[in-house]
């Protein structure tokens, strides 16, 4: 050989040897091909126990009502402003959880919002009046709003595909879970106790939760994939799916779209989002009026039947009862077939038994089935936006997508209730309640067909496809 060919030869260096060692991994497609494992059911399980309490704590200002206004001496609609307050301050927090979420992490802002309902939840057991509880309230609401898009989010990004929404899905049966647990507890704190107990234990559950979330919750490694400078969070994150699976030579490389510059307000907002993100707005809105509006006056429409106070609390129970079997059967339905479809036929067969149940006369047992059924529906559906939005958005936009259907959605529970309030004022008949709840079911049902018609094919499930 030459001294010229020696030469000409290029020279090995270190950092050549070490990237042809090093191997190249897309993020995105090593969650999607993984099998559900117990990570992913640690992930579940830990965002469901989230869910839990977020929703003992914003049913149990319900329970304890009638001890305050015994207590304080006041009547029971005096406890208006308060419960306006918790689901305002729901509003507040999913709107601006879900930006900052995207910001600073899933795991940083879900534990932190635990932490902030859970000490706002201890001090509103020390509130002296109306107005302290309802200040209390809104701070507490706050967190809870703020912890279930995040919960959704992070079970979204850790799912793979073919089981996304059933996992998303079963996240949120938590929230039922822990408001009917909420009343068998409260029934016994307050007898024991008094209502200031039920307010502290739905402090210091969460509180004392923190430790176990800060320790064991992993960050979503979609998230910590958007910026090589949460690389080392990210090796570790992926080699608690799979040990070995990373390291610090590891190239990282993503399918998913440049990062959008906008903020993610802007950006779910953007033309190729906005039709899209409305929909899904329209729909959740349509459904929480639904389901507030017959979460508070279903048992009093009963009643007014002339059943008696058993008979309503067993329809109530019914309608809560088929929201949790809806809310599992649905993330099935949506993995199994087109999401948009079946959420669509979902919303539009609960308006279908709402105006049956309204147009004549039923015996008990029709009236339990078809409680049963509307609540399948009905709740189940708006369990399964949730899944849809979690898969609609890109990840850098995915947690505000998400929190501001949500915070968007809390308005029309807002309304629900008042609307159910004023339809009683105004002496509406039970089939009048009933047939009216079929306007907002069909306008929720064509609003997701309209989504799904307008961009068929590109609900994304997670994958970072843009098109919504």
């Amino acid at each position: 050989m030459t001294s010229s060919q020696t030469a000409r030869r290029p020279r090995k260096t270190i950092q050549d040897r070490e990237s042809k060692d090093a191997r190249s991994l897309d993020v995105q497609q090593f969650l999607d091909t993984r099998p559900v494992g117990a990570f992913q059911w640690l992930v579940l399980f830990l965002c469901m126990l989230i869910v839990m309490l977020d929703g003992l704590d914003t049913v149990m200002i319900g329970f304890i009502a009638p001890s305050i206004s015994s207590a304080w001496s006041i009547p029971r609609d005096a406890l208006g402003p308060v419960m306006s307050g918790g689901l305002l301050g729901l509003a507040f927090g999913a709107l601006t959880a879900g930006p900052m979420s995207d910001r600073f992490g899933r795991k940083t802002v879900m534990v932190s919002a635990v932490m902030f309902f859970g000490l706002w939840s201890i001090a509103s057991a020390f509130a002296t009046g109306v107005v302290s509880l309802t200040v209390l309230r809104f701070l507490t609401g706050i967190g809870l709003g703020a912890s279930m898009p995040n919960a959704a989010t992070l079970m979204a990004e850790y799912a793979p595909p073919r089981r996304r929404a059933l996992m998303v899905t079963a996240v949120f049966c938590g929230f039922t879970f822990g408001a009917a647990g909420g009343g068998f507890v409260s029934a016994w704190l307050i007898e024991t106790w008094g209502w200031h107990s039920v307010l502290l234990l739905g402090g210091v559950l969460p509180v004392a939760y923190v430790p176990i979330l800060v320790k064991w919750l992993p960050e979503s490694a979609r998230y910590l994939a958007l910026s090589e400078q949460r690389r080392a969070r990210l090796v570790g994150v992926l080699n608690r799916v799979q040990p070995g699976v990373a390291d610090a030579r590891t190239r990282f490389v993503s399918a998913e779209p440049v990062r959008d510059a906008r903020s993610p307000v802007r950006a779910i907002l953007s033309r190729e989002h906005a039709f899209g993100t409305v929909m899904l707005w329209i729909c959740y809105f349509a459904g929480l009026l639904t389901v507030y509006l017959l979460g508070n006056w279903l048992p009093t429409l009963i009643r007014g039947l002339g059943f008696s106070l058993a008979e309503a609390a067993i329809v109530g129970a019914l309608f809560q009862a088929g929201g949790t079997v809806g809310s599992l059967l649905i993330g099935w339905q949506m993995d199994r077939f087109n999401p948009h479809a079946a959420l669509g036929a979902t919303v539009l067969a609960g308006g279908a038994l709402a105006w049956y149940m309204g147009v004549s006369a039923h015996p008990f047992t029709v009236i339990c089935v078809l409680a049963f059924g509307i609540g399948y529906c009905m709740n189940g559906s708006n369990t399964g936006f949730c899944a849809l939005a979690a898969g609609s958005y890109p990840t850098e936009m995915r947690a505000t997508g998400t929190s501001w259907m949500l915070g968007v959605g809390r308005f029309g529970g807002i309304a629900g209730a008042m609307l159910g309030a004023s339809m009683l004022h105004a002496n509406w008949s039970f089939g009048q309640v009933f047939a009216a709840l079929a306007v907002p079911a069909a306008v929720g049902g064509a609003a997701v067909l309209l989504k799904g018609a307008r961009h068929r094919g590109t609900f994304v499930a997670v994958s970072g496809a843009v098109g919504h």
